[in-house]
């Protein structure tokens, strides 16, 4: 009995204790003390990735190209700037286009992005809503999938499709896909109606740090159709094949 009496007086000893960082206060959300912090989809972060900044080495000429997005947010809302372009060596920029945006999460590893992209060049520059989802596919492809209506009412698609095979944990071989289509032949942007081009490409890296690595490889750039008309008449090749060396990067 007295051994009895002891253990009860422990056990109650112990249920007395306040739990770390509690107060009588409650967090009607999650049932956990107020003082506890909220749990970590509440909070903000960042992210800049450098996906491509490339010199490409080519036959008809060399170019410099430049793909790169960040967002800041939580896991449902996020804010996206996205950036790329291309140009040739010693010569003005070809393409330069930027897009400010808003994603909302709608799936496990999906997101549906609306925003505005702004050209740069070619010139005249022009304005665009965008529409677009943006996620992990099955097989773990990276997808971004984008509509565009530009302030003359002309409609466009892109589709960019990544995957990455990991060969060791530092040297990683990564497929890249592209495709660009309109609705609508815009002739003084050089852009003709159906499929106008496509980006198809391989490059090896080796992540000397997550945060940093170069790489090599090899991309395939086609013009279709009325595109590749234009392309003729500005005695612009239509089709390209590139060596590629540059580096990836984010932070």
């Amino acid at each position: 009995m007295r051994y009895l009496i002891t253990l009860l007086t422990c056990l109650a000893a112990i249920s007395a204790i306040p739990a770390y960082g509690s107060d009588d206060g409650v967090n009607p959300r999650t049932g956990a003390p107020a003082s506890w912090p909220e749990p970590v989809k509440r909070s903000r972060f960042s992210q800049f990735l450098i996906d491509r900044l490339e010199a490409g080495f080519a036959d008809a000429e060399d170019t410099n190209v430049w793909d790169a997005q960040g967002w800041y947010g939580g896991d449902v809302h996020k804010g996206w700037l996205k950036t790329e372009g291309e140009g040739a060596q010693g010569e003005p920029l070809e393409s330069a286009e930027l897009q400010l945006g808003y994603g909302r999460m709608i799936g496990r590893f999906w997101d549906l992005q609306v925003g505005v992209r702004h050209d740069f060049r070619p010139d005249p520059d022009r304005t665009f809503l965008a529409f677009g989802v943006q996620g992990l596919a099955p097989y773990f492809f990276e997808v971004d999938a984008a509509s565009f209506i530009s302030d003359d009412g002309d409609v466009s698609l892109r589709i960019e499709a990544e995957y990455e095979l990991l060969i060791t944990q530092r040297v990683i071989l990564q497929p890249r896909f592209e495709l660009n289509a309109a609705v609508q032949s815009v002739p003084e942007a050089g852009v003709g109606s159906g499929v106008n081009t496509t980006e198809t490409g391989l490059r090896l890296r080796y992540e000397i740090s997550r945060k940093f690595a170069p790489y090599l490889g090899f991309e395939w750039t086609q013009r279709y159709g009325e595109t590749a008309d234009f392309a003729r008449e500005e005695r612009a090749p239509t089709s390209v094949n590139a060596l590629v060396v540059g580096v990836r990067a984010w932070f």
